[in-house]
């Protein structure tokens, strides 16, 4: 039989497919002919079965090296059900008892595992090492090679260990193969697994079928998800979040709104992992919050959206992490919301690392915000970013495309930047040039003489640097530039670069899209709805006739931050009222219900309709740590011990207590004050408050601070507030 129709009636036979998809034909051939093998292949694109086949036709046992317990599992599970008999594939690692591991060895040593999968730490142990020497290796396989190179969105040590691993094991083909890796990281993989001879198949990283959008993260993305999700009810999705604390916040608040979701991060056990993962795969829940610890090997073809809750660390995460959308070749939304706040965070984090890891985290950085600020077709600038060329000029599946932004000249732009480049002997990053071209004389510029060429300070008063950073995106995807990426990014002439400066023509830019910078604690705006000012007045009005009835200052009912607010938002209950920011669930029980019915009837008289995703529950906010505070007031614990104990200031606890009590929950820390101040200086403080306009910890220190002490006006405004608000 010719070796073609033996592959095809393999593939038929272990896998039910009746043909091969693009390049893996090829790439089995390859690993057949014990040829070193590099696969650079799209989530979806059927990566494992370019090893899984040829490691059930071959002789030995295929290692198969795999970052993640449960993309073992998943892989293994896979692979039992092309055959009769569940030995023909195992794993190695540590979830498996002394028992099951010499069951596997058995297996290994009969001759019925055609398929090995270890975590790169197992091959480091020699218990592991020294049994693997006494059996045929047919191959060795790289899963998520990308984790080898230090270029690579997942990074891990370990991986650079596994050639020195190879090579006292047994030498065998290798084949690496990985979802996602740009020219530098390619090299790097190859390099330090010792294939650089290894045939190399890339295939195309345009998945047309997914939508790409980036929104501005505002302090109501929250809301922003459920609406959406509501609008896609019953569909699968993902939503990546940096931090561990986040994702458990989200997952909790998603739950509470009625939608099916759990988080996942590598903070669970791998039990709570595994059910979630298994959950999610059987559409026991709809949706997964997690961090990037989610995701590589889940074979779930039908995800419809993929959310970027925070901005990821590098493209590259990115792309991996939006292609688990649409597998199976229908619709796939990946909507990232970015804001600049998290790329101060992101950079903040890498602090304390090594100078060259720094370097390398913040030219990934540069490069997702590059992608998220442009206003040029988003797959254009992806493809781009991974050595591919996008002919089309408009995708026709992306924000900007779908809303683009208009063309403007920027052939002056272009000249400038080129001669920067050319001036300074292309031997410079993005942002050095654009110093260059903005006239700051940097102590590096000075010192290189660079102040004195002909370039500095060519740019225009207007040209900012939003300008410019559109100019480089742009002129790097036409090709007049390029970078060196062996170099850090450096900016280098391309030949047809050289030949525009020579002579120029027509350069259409389009400028890059206006994300505002958005404080963290700014007040909750809704889409287009902004705060109704009749309303407003309305509600101040209230306040101010129920503190005189109760003798308080307004404050003390709700402050003007709540009120603006409530008319932006238009709570109509007490379940709808803790949404407010400075409501808590005490406040909200002891005012809320006459202002939900003026919110109410306000709403009826002027025929507004509310937006549907302000009905919007959400998760009470007791921290840990604000729980334990209150606790230990019960237990009248005296405060500066209940700081020591918590390794906090005591300014730091006294924010923390105010801002319990502010909300609306009573604490009584009389306690407290009777031992560490005198009843006259407690009372005049307290007479303060009760006739001042405002609880401002500024302005009553301007009043009282040449007689009182700051820790003093504090306590007695927790005592104050508790006393009369709650």
């Amino acid at each position: 039989m010719p070796k073609d129709l033996c592959l095809q009636k393999a593939l038929k036979q272990f896998f039910g497919f009746d043909a091969f998809k693009d390049s893996q034909e090829a790439i089995i051939r390859s690993l057949l002919e014990r040829k070193n093998v590099f696969v650079l292949m799209p989530t979806g694109g059927g990566k494992s079965l370019c090893y899984q086949l040829p490691a059930l036709l071959m002789d030995g046992v295929a290692i198969v090296i795999s970052p993640l317990i449960a993309l073992m599992k998943n892989q293994v599970d896979a692979v039992r059900t092309s055959g009769e008999d569940d030995s023909v594939a195992h794993f190695l690692n540590s979830s498996l008892v002394k028992a099951q591991v010499e069951a596997v060895k058995e297996d290994i040593q009969q001759g019925r595992t055609k398929l090995l999968y270890v975590a790169p730490e197992s091959l480091t142990k020699n218990e592991y090492v020294d049994f693997l020497k006494t059996v045929k290796v047919s191959f060795y396989a790289v899963d998520e090679a990308h984790c080898i190179s230090e270029w690579g969105h997942d990074f891990r040590p370990e991986y650079r260990k596994i050639r020195d691993m190879i090579r006292e094991i047994g030498d065998a083909p290798v084949i690496a193969l990985t979802a996602t890796a740009t020219e530098k990281v390619r090299a790097d993989i190859k390099k330090c697994l010792g294939i650089t001879d290894a045939v190399e198949f890339k295939s195309s990283f345009n998945r047309p079928n997914l939508y790409y959008e980036v929104r501005q993260k505002t302090p109501n993305i929250d809301r922003d998800i459920i609406k959406y999700i509501r609008q896609h009810s019953g569909a699968s999705g993902i939503i990546y979040c940096l931090s561990r604390k986040k994702v458990e916040e989200l997952a909790q608040i998603l739950l509470v709104n009625d939608i099916k979701a759990a988080p996942y991060h590598a903070g669970l056990d791998s039990v709570k992992r595994s059910q979630t993962q298994d959950d999610f795969l059987m559409e026991r829940i709809d949706v997964i919050v997690a961090t990037i610890a989610f995701g590589m090997g889940i074979d779930k073809p039908d995800v419809r959206f993929v959310i970027h809750y925070d901005i990821p660390k590098s493209l590259e995460g990115y792309y991996q992490e939006t292609g688990r959308a649409g597998r199976d070749g229908g619709e796939g939304n990946c909507i990232a919301f970015y804001s600049y706040s998290d790329l101060k965070k992101l950079e903040k984090f890498m602090e304390g690392k090594p100078v060259n890891e720094q370097d390398i985290g913040r030219q990934l950085l540069r490069e997702t915000a590059a992608y998220a600020e442009s206003a040029v077709c988003r797959r254009k600038l992806l493809l781009h970013y991974f050595g591919e060329t996008y002919r089309h000029t408009n995708c026709g599946n992306c924000d900007n495309c779908n809303h683009p932004k208009k063309q403007v000249e920027g052939k002056g732009h272009l000249l400038k930047l080129l001669a920067a480049i050319s001036q300074t002997k292309e031997d410079f990053r993005e942002e050095y040039i654009k110093n260059i071209l903005n006239g700051h004389a940097t102590e590096e510029i000075i010192a290189r003489h660079h102040d004195e060429v002909d370039a500095f300070g060519t740019a225009d008063d207007d040209e900012d640097e939003s300008l410019w950073n559109a100019v480089i995106r742009q002129a790097l995807i036409v090709g007049y530039i390029s970078k060196d990426v062996d170099n850090y990014g450096v900016l280098k002439l391309t030949a047809a670069g050289k030949k525009f400066m020579k002579n120029p023509t027509s350069f259409k830019i389009v400028e890059n899209n206006d994300f505002d910078e958005i404080a963290e604690d700014a007040p909750m705006q809704n889409g287009a709805s902004a705060l109704d000012p009749e309303l407003y007045q309305v509600l101040k009005d209230h306040r101010k006739k129920m503190a005189k009835e109760k003798g308080v200052p307004t404050y003390v009912i709700f402050q003007d931050a709540s009120l603006e607010a409530m008319a932006t938002v238009y709570p109509q209950s007490i379940e709808e009222l803790q949404n407010i920011p400075g409501v808590g669930n005490g406040k909200a029980r002891r005012y809320g219900r006459e202002f939900c019915e003026l919110i109410r009837r306000h709403c009826e008289a002027k025929g507004i309709e509310r937006p549907e995703d302000m009905r919007i529950r959400t998760i009470a906010n007791k921290s840990q740590l604000k729980v334990s505070i209150i606790h230990c007031i019960d237990r009248k614990v005296a405060l500066d011990d209940i700081a020591i104990a918590k390794g906090m200031e005591f300014e730091d606890l006294l924010d923390e207590v105010y801002a319990i009590v502010n909300s609306g929950m009573k604490l009584n820390i009389d306690y407290f004050i009777e031992e560490v101040m005198d009843e006259d200086r407690v009372d005049e403080i307290y007479d303060y408050f009760k006739n001042s306009e405002t609880d401002s910890l500024d302005a009553a220190i301007a009043e009282l601070g040449g007689e009182y002490e700051e820790d003093e006006i504090r306590l007695v405004r927790i005592k104050f507030l508790s006393d009369m608000g709650n």
